[in-house]
């Protein structure tokens, strides 16, 4: 069963950032973002309705973001294998992470994680508590100005005019690693969920290979191809006994 501590990661949604781009992609400026808006998702494995996802955007002190994810397990998934995963990271206005902690309930297994990043003296602290086994792991990192957990480093991409054959390059770190995480634009698609169709530009963000995570596989993301730019589908595609996890929107909310 994958870890859904990472899968956690992968299910969270898109949010604007203001951050200059890097000189391939130019800022959509007809982009209606940002708002404090709830999204809910689908998690779909095997074919069927695997869990389910939401992701609450809102202001947080200042002129920050809180973003809060929440998974659950559902189904027959849920009867041999319970994920309960609550995610919460607050950022800069920019995305630029500041803290996050993650609070994982996996089978048998039940951790918290905390990144913190010390974003004057370019260092990110991580902390991993085995609350089961009474262990702790601690790491401390270098990192670049402005780098992202693996949320704050797609939200760029929401906010950008990335066009099919352009791609952007950002920091992101996932507490054990610092890597340039690429994201491309490859095609624009017509994808149809719940009956309703979508015009989007589909992405590809390559993460695994060794990049940010060890294992083989590939992540590609559908966006809507209009001012709001909803992330309305994810694809990870891994090898045997994972197979392909779909996660497609439910419902957006503007709160």
């Amino acid at each position: 069963m994958i870890r859904s501590r990472f899968f956690a990661a992968l299910i969270a949604v898109l949010f604007l950032t203001d951050r200059p781009l890097l000189p391939d992609a130019e800022h959509n400026s007809s982009v209606r973002f940002p708002y404090p808006e709830k999204l809910t998702y689908r998690v779909e494995w095997r074919l069927v309705t695997a869990g389910n996802a939401t992701v609450e955007l809102s202001r947080s002190s200042g002129d920050g973001w809180q973003i809060n994810l929440n998974v659950a397990s559902v189904g027959w998934v849920n009867r041999f294998y319970r994920v309960i995963d609550s995610y919460r990271v607050s950022s800069t206005h920019n995305f630029c992470g500041i803290n996050s902690v993650l609070d994982a309930q996996e089978g048998k297994r039940h951790a918290i994680s905390r990144l913190t990043f010390d974003n004057d003296r370019h260092k990110l602290h991580y902390e991993d508590r085995d609350l089961v086994k009474n262990d702790t792991t601690k790491k401390e990192l270098d990192i670049a100005p402005c780098t992202h957990e693996i949320t704050g480093a797609l939200a760029t991409l929401r906010s950008s005019d990335l066009q099919p054959g352009k791609s952007i390059t950002l920091p992101v770190t996932n507490g054990n690693k610092l890597a340039n995480g690429k994201i491309e634009a490859q095609a624009r698609e017509s994808v149809s969920i719940n009956g309703k169709n979508y015009s989007t530009v589909r992405y590809e963000a390559f993460l695994f290979d060794n990049v940010l995570y060890k294992r083989k596989g590939r992540l590609f993301i559908w966006i809507s191809d209009d001012a709001d730019r909803i992330p309305v589908q994810f694809r990870l595609q891994m090898g045997f006994p994972i197979g392909n996890i779909i996660i497609q929107l439910d419902k957006q909310e503007k709160t």
